[in-house]
């Protein structure tokens, strides 16, 4: 028996709709179910009582194939974190590592320990073993009993073991090496290949990722290492219950404009273990906006889902969610009990938040093709962001703190918005909780980049259970504006990526088409009604719809949104980029600073052309093409001393990404409103990337444990909501005033600076005029007021913000402070 997410390969059906009552019928019943629940409870009977959750998390013993490695390894984790906290294996980051340590995932884990069973194991109908993440192909097993096997890292596995399940209990999880697995399962699918095969050699990478569903850049990027981990990587329980379980519960909202009145939609999926149905009373209450509504409900036995539509008390003044930027983020505090004939009660504490959006694709005049941009609550709103990574090649290691901090970044740097890439993983609940509370609106991919996949049956029906998962999971936050399927897949099969013969083509189209359209597209819909769907990006939109789903040309900036990279050309020339709808993808790269790649290296890398720096990139050319770009603009270190030389050339890698990035995504916003030569009504910029996965150069502007490149203090400039722009063309000076406010705003020149307890003042003086000056302190973690700037000014001053605790003694002992005037 294979254990799935619930329920496999087909939306859940749907049981009667639920009748609302008037109050004076919906007392009387209600009544009645709590005299029942009344005469169960004094009458000692089980089914009176909630489920009973016993979470396996913790110590579990860690073994390898040929049991010479044995260990205790932490549940969340993985084995490379487990063998690292053990002193067994120095930091999987430091030098090298990435390549010496390939051994870890040839070979095959298996994570085991005991339990005790904390109830009555008789009182209970049904007993499951939960896992929800298991990386990623395993044996799942207990009292040596097989359960089922798992080879997705993005699905939810549900075990049946109530007959297996004893007073003592032995669990194992017996792990297959992810790279060998997926190299068989490529040797497996005859017919015809599905490239890529490997990664560019340069990345030092794994093959086959595309046969494997696991987070793709776990095999290697060109910004990341190949760590293809094994692990429990989420959390594991034993749930018991009687008649019934509540799975998944969700709630989105619309306005009806008809009717001027907001509505929730809350969809509830319960397992029914009992042989008959159940019947009960559902009510909701959002005090806040003087809103009950009470439903009686029918469960039938099985597994399905029942959906309810609240409508919001008219008289109540709904604040909506609004983007950062554009207005509080407001939710409502709403309960929602389940009373029941049978069993217990069920009361769901959930946030309720008020949001629209829309995807407006629709002729502009003056222009072929079609608009491309997100109306919010009925505004049209300017996307200003970037592109999430994961953070961490070791999903155990990111904390909350480590996602509040760089989502917290985002936003102090004036984002409204990110985009989930579809080569990491669906993140977790903490992240999208607080980009909730932030107003970071979140471009969701799924995970699928870079690569054609195979569509057998097995493969797909795989791919729906995890997108079944992923979407109930996921729906009701309001920071998810889009669901898109895939990163650049429509590019590859248009632009010809991987060689595939004319002949074949059509293979691989069917292909697409099969899993984006007719699988994911397809639950997408009848899941989730809230929120827009594309099948790619870049995408023509509803224009590569037209064209069977693969447009003849996915960078079309007339259509849709577009991916741009250009490291040849010089990045300071405005004129180079496309006047594009909406740009979700362009970057260039930078070293992080010196204080980072310290805690990684030796001595001995401190050099740009050291073995080290050379295998730390992992794009093809990438420290030539940061030179060439450098010596466009500026000269390059000469300096004697080589680590003073390599921290010059890090420091300049870092001005030109951010003066690069600056230009490009100035003239993405200043082209919003204007249509020149049919081109323009760009949208959005979300520039490629936010963070790191770690410590190497990149097109980051935050690095590897969330200190800010230069790049994300311009960031905080030219995404300001009120941006001047001035650009010269053919002997002319142009002037933009980039506004994002919703409302006409007069500004005036004036400053004031106090100092408090918790920050740093640091005031700089100059006796010249001193360009892109980087103020730097080492280790100590924290982001500045400001960093990069023009000085022409004798006298400026700059807060520091310090995100532990520190002195003045160990700032001013830690500061570096370098302007272009220093660089010799």
């Amino acid at each position: 028996m294979a254990g799935s997410a619930a329920p496999p390969g087909q939306p859940a059906r749907s049981w009667r709709p639920p009748c609302r009552l008037s109050a004076g019928r919906a007392l009387l019943l209600l009544l009645l179910l709590l005299l029942l629940l009344a005469t169960a409870r004094r009458a000692g009977a089980s089914a009176a009582g909630g489920p009973e959750v016993r979470s396996l998390r913790g110590s579990w013993r860690l073994g390898n194939a040929n049991g010479s490695v044995v260990l205790r390894g932490e549940v969340p984790g993985c084995v490379h974190t487990a063998l690292h906290r053990r002193g067994l294996i120095q930091d999987p980051y430091y030098r090298f590592n990435d390549v010496m340590y390939r051994w870890i995932s040839l070979d095959n884990w298996t994570y085991s320990r005991t339990f005790k069973t904390p109830f009555d194991i008789r009182k209970w109908q049904k007993v499951n073993l939960i896992f929800e993440g298991v990386d990623t192909v395993a044996q799942i097993l207990i009292n040596n009993v097989t359960l089922g096997r798992t080879d997705n890292m993005f699905n939810r596995y549900s075990f049946d073991i109530t007959s297996v399940i004893k007073e003592v209990n032995f669990v194992e999880v017996r792990f297959l090496s992810a790279v060998s697995y997926a190299a068989e399962q490529s040797r497996c699918h005859k017919v015809y290949s599905i490239p890529p095969a490997c990664p560019p050699p340069v990345q030092k990478g794994e093959c086959h990722a595309n046969f494997i569903r696991k987070e793709q850049c776990s095999f290697s990027w060109d910004w990341g290492p190949s760590f293809p981990t094994q692990g429990i990587w989420k959390d594991v329980r034993i749930e018991a219950y009687n008649h019934y379980r509540l799975i998944y519960f969700s709630l989105t909202s619309f306005f009806v404009k008809s009717a001027q009145q907001w509505s929730l939609e809350i969809e509830s999926i319960f397992d029914v273990v009992s042989s008959k149905p159940i019947a009960g009373l559902v009510t909701v209450n959002i005090p806040k906006l003087q809103t009950q509504q009470t439903f009686s409900v029918r469960l039938q036995p099985g597994e399905g889902s029942i959906v309810l539509l609240v409508n919001i008390n008219k008289s109540s003044a709904v604040e909506a969610w609004w983007p950062n930027g554009h207005g509080k983020q407001t939710g409502y505090n709403m309960t929602t009990t389940f009373i029941m004939e049978a069993g217990y009660q069920i009361e769901k504490f959930s946030k309720a938040y008020f949001r629209t959006v829309e995807l407006v694709q629709e002729p502009i005049p003056g222009s072929p093709g079609l608009s491309f941009y997100f109306r919010i609550n009925g505004r049209p709103i300017f996307i200003k962001g970037s592109n999430w990574i994961p953070a961490d090649s070791f999903q155990d290691r990111v904390t909350y703190d480590t996602l509040w901090l760089l989502l917290k970044s985002a936003a102090d740097a004036n984002m409204n918005a990110l985009r989930v890439w579809g080569g990491g993983v669906y993140e977790q609940d903490e992240f999208y909780d607080i980009c909730d509370e932030i107003g970071i609106m979140i471009w969701q991919d799924f995970m699928f980049a870079c690569a054609l996949y195979p569509t057998d049956k097995n493969y797909l029906e795989s791919i729906r259970a995890e997108v079944s998962h992923q979407v109930r999971r996921l729906k009701s936050h309001p920071s998810i504006i889009l669901w898109s399927g895939n990163n650049e897949n429509e590019a590859a099969i248009a632009s010809n990526w991987f060689s595939i013969p004319y002949a074949d083509k059509e293979v691989y189209i069917k292909d697409y088409v099969m899993l984006y359209v007719k699988n994911i597209r397809e639950i997408v819909l009848t899941e989730d009604k809230s929120r827009p769907f594309i099948a790619s990006s870049p995408t023509n939109g509803l224009e590569s719809v037209k064209e069977g789903w693969i447009s003849q040309n996915p960078y079309d900036t007339h259509y849709g949104d577009t991916h741009f990279y250009d490291y040849s050309n010089d990045c300071w020339n405005w004129t180079v980029y496309p006047k594009t709808r909406f740009a979700s993808e362009y970057g260039f790269q930078s070293w992080p600073s010196f204080s980072t790649i310290e805690k990684v290296s030796s001595a001995e890398d401190w050099s740009y052309t050291s073995n080290f720096s050379l295998h730390r990139q992992h794009h093809e050319n990438g420290n030539d093409q940061m030179l060439q770009q450098l010596e466009r603009h500026f000269k390059l270190p000469q300096s004697t001393d080589p680590i003073k030389k390599f921290k010059d050339t890090i420091y300049l890698t870092q001005v030109m990404q951010a003066q690069c990035m600056k230009t490009e995504t100035e003239f993405y916003r200043f082209s919003q409103s204007e249509i020149i030569k049919g081109e323009g009504h760009t949208m959005g910029a979300l520039y490629w990337q936010l963070n790191d996965i770690w410590q190497a150069p990149s097109w980051a502007s935050l690095e590897y444990g969330g200190k800010w490149k230069l790049l994300h203090y311009f960031a905080q400039n030219f995404f300001a909501p009120l941006l001047p722009v001035a650009y010269e063309d053919k002997g002319v000076l142009y002037i933009y005033g980039v506004s994002d406010l919703h409302v006409d705003h007069k500004l005036s020149l004036r400053a004031s600076v106090s100092q408090r307890d918790d920050i740093y003042i640091f005031v700089l003086q100059t006796t010249a005029i001193a360009p892109f000056v980087s103020l730097d302190v080492g280790s100590i973690k924290g982001r500045f007021s400001d960093n990069g700037f023009l000085m022409t000014e004798k006298k400026k001053v700059v807060v520091f913000y310090p995100w532990e605790p520190t002195s003045v003694e160990e700032l001013e002992k830690s500061l570096t402070l370098t302007s272009l005037v220093d660089v010799v």
